[in-house]
């Protein structure tokens, strides 16, 4: 009987072979590309309304640096220095995790889409809320709608940013 080529299957690829036809890239799925970067922060986040981030464990090491920063103020001020700075780090720390949601939302799709922007923002609000009612249970902190509050407008402020940039690029390339 003659030689059948078809009938004889190619054998299975190695390993390494299938490595090199398959970028890196690929071999990821991309919901996880799109999403890491967001759960990596919130567990950042999580990890910060813990004890170890606490008004006084903070005050060790800010307490210092603002009394070298300003030998001549007076504690109060100091204090109160050091309130302004834990309250610039909800709402910066929420304008990051908006950023990191909404490439997550977005995913590899191009451009803004008001849904990606709201979808962004609640589930920022949303972890926001957790947050806090998680602060309820640690003892050295305590759980403030106020502070929910902020970090939701810090995400907020994020969404306009990105809005405007998408808005403002999408301009010029039209013009």
């Amino acid at each position: 009987m003659p030689e059948q080529p078809w009938r004889n299957p190619r054998p299975a690829p190695e390993l390494n072979e299938i490595r090199s036809r398959v970028p890196a890239s690929q071999m990821i799925p991309a919901w996880l590309r799109a999403w890491w970067p967001a759960l990596v922060w919130a567990c950042i986040i999580f990890s910060l309304s813990t004890d170890a981030f606490s008004a006084e464990h903070t005050s060790r090491i800010i307490v210092p640096l603002l009394h070298w920063l300003f030998p001549h103020s007076a504690p109060d001020q100091i204090e109160t220095y050091h309130h302004y700075i834990r309250k610039t780090a909800h709402f910066s720390e929420y304008f990051i995790f908006y950023l990191l949601l909404f490439r997550g939302v977005r995913n590899d799709r191009k451009g803004w889409r008001w849904t990606w922007g709201l979808a962004a923002l609640a589930i920022a609000a949303g972890y926001s809320a957790l947050d806090e009612i998680h602060q309820a249970f640690v003892i050295s902190r305590t759980a403030s709608p106020w502070d929910s509050l902020l970090d939701s407008v810090g995400a907020f402020v994020a969404s306009i940013v990105v809005f405007l940039w998408y808005f403002l690029r999408r301009n010029r390339t039209n013009s």
